[in-house]
């Protein structure tokens, strides 16, 4: 009788590393979606700052001019480049991402919130990819 040596046959192994191949397809794509969703994220908390102010400044006084940013707002981030918001009636307020630094899906996408003051309503719209976008900012 031959004895057997202890370890590993090379089928063994290729079986296993098949399967890590295959799980780092579907693994890899899905990490990329969950970062940019992440990332997203930020221009959406800096967004909602602006909300109450901006409400304020509507039901005091109701005009174009009511749709400022407030002085003390934070207007950028790590992934958000900037926040503008011209003065208009609806009030358009709007986050652009960079172009560097930031999932590729995301690079250069932007952000759109707007005030309707006769209503009350905020309405959110995305340039950014639907996979990452959350359901409340559909796509534009």
């Amino acid at each position: 009788m031959k004895k057997q040596t202890a370890g590993f046959t090379l089928i063994e192994l290729m079986i296993v590393v098949a399967i890590i191949a295959i799980l780092a397809a579907i693994a890899i794509p899905q990490y990329n979606d969950y970062t940019a969703r992440g990332q997203f994220s930020e221009a959406v908390a800096l967004l909602s700052g602006m909300k109450v102010p901006i409400a304020e400044q509507f039901a005091n006084d109701n005009s174009a001019a009511s749709c400022s940013l407030p002085v003390d707002a934070v207007t950028s981030g790590k992934y958000v480049a900037s926040i503008a918001a011209p003065a208009a009636t609806p009030c358009v307020i709007t986050a652009t991402f960079r172009s560097a630094g930031v999932n590729a899906k995301i690079q250069s996408q932007s952000v759109v919130i707007t005030y309707t003051a006769s209503t009350g309503i905020w309405a959110c719209e995305t340039s950014a990819p639907v996979e990452v976008a959350p359901k409340g900012c559909p796509h534009r």
